[in-house]
């Protein structure tokens, strides 16, 4: 397990502009730290300046207190997954997860028993002498995930790992990936836009926007108490609802505000309700299971609620949707930022 600490870490490529902006991190070991964000935000880039890829144009990462800028990349002890997994087609499955201990010269027969160890914790053992065209796609995601496990490796950087399976296989290898780390207990950082991976992973999640890091904390605290409108919409599906604060009743400085309500936190009502609430008329329900997802046309503009499917409204053309001034999260409306009274 490795620590690591990035301080005012920048990166600016020759000619162009700045793509990281100061990022501080201070990583525990062990620990799983998911980067999310959108497309071009620097993610990449980050994880490929911490496993040594690319240097930082500022700044320092320090790897189990050694200054690492100027250390080379098999001198960090980082073992590094990428999406497209780059396998060798042409190996089989041992030859593939031992690959990285041959260029290490480390002996054939040690070769093979850690080949099959890992094979076994990864349910790969009956397919190690099978070439990975033959495998599924999240076969061949373990395969890539095990060359980096028998290297022993005390920290692994993972790069939009399961963007390529479908939505099925990556609920199942999210599942996998998590229990692989409470019993490796190695550091892990995975980078991905995916904020359900980022939520459901991760034991801090750092949210990364045009190069700046916007927030790093829990995923209970960054979904209970976003650090900006960008934090709050980012994450959290159905999507946060933004209301002007001057129509939302009870709250104070109404008129400098967005209120954010989380769709969870809206009630639908067949009768106005006697605390707050606004009228509204059902556009849109989407049955996810027990719950409906149900999209409002209302005086403050299109709203999003998630109820339980025994709540839905009698009548779709006329109810109203109830809410407790104490569930708003506020934002201040010129610059965006989290106000002080969503610290609860």
């Amino acid at each position: 397990m490795s620590s690591i600490v990035l301080s005012d870490v920048r990166k600016r490529y020759a000619g162009g502009p700045e793509i990281l902006h100061g990022i501080d991190m201070a990583i525990d070991p062990g620990e799983f730290i998911v980067i999310v964000g959108p497309s071009g935000c620097g993610k990449s880039t980050l994880l490929r300046l911490i496993a040594g890829l690319e240097s930082c144009s500022q700044g320092d990462i320090v790897i189990d207190g050694k200054r690492a800028n100027d250390m080379a990349p098999q001198d960090r002890d980082i073992a590094m997954i990428f999406q497209n997994y780059a396998l060798y087609p042409h190996m089989s499955v041992r030859e593939n997860i031992a690959f990285g201990l041959e260029l290490r010269g480390i002996p054939k027969a040690e070769r093979n028993r850690r080949a099959q160890e890992v094979a076994r914790t990864l349910q790969l053992y009956p397919y190690l002498d099978r070439k990975p065209g033959v495998l599924s796609g999240g076969q061949r995601q373990r395969v890539a995930m095990g060359r980096a496990m028998a290297r022993n490796s005390s920290t692994f950087l993972m790069d939009e790992p399961l963007s390529n399976l479908d939505n099925a296989l990556r609920v199942a290898m999210r599942t996998e990936i998590k229990q692989l780390h409470r019993q490796l207990g190695a550091t892990i950082i995975y980078v991905t836009h995916d904020q359900t991976e980022a939520l459901s992973l991760a034991d801090r999640v750092a949210v990364l926007k045009d190069g700046h890091l916007l927030q790093f904390d829990t995923p209970e605290a960054i979904y209970d108490r976003p650090a900006n409108t960008f934090v709050a919409s980012f994450l959290g599906s159905p999507a946060i609802n933004f209301v002007d604060g001057e129509k939302t009743e009870g709250l104070e400085n109404g008129t400098s505000v967005i209120a954010g309500f989380r769709p969870e936190a809206l009630v639908a009502h067949d009768a106005e309700p006697a605390g707050p609430s606004w009228p509204a008329r059902l556009l849109l329900s989407e049955m996810t299971g027990a719950e409906a997802i149900l999209h409002c046309d209302t005086a403050v503009g299109r709203l999003t609620l998630a109820v339980p499917r025994k709540t839905m409204p009698n009548d779709p053309s006329q109810f109203w949707i109830g809410y407790q001034h104490t569930d708003a999260l506020l934002f201040d409306r010129t610059t965006g930022d989290a106000m002080a009274n969503n610290a609860r």
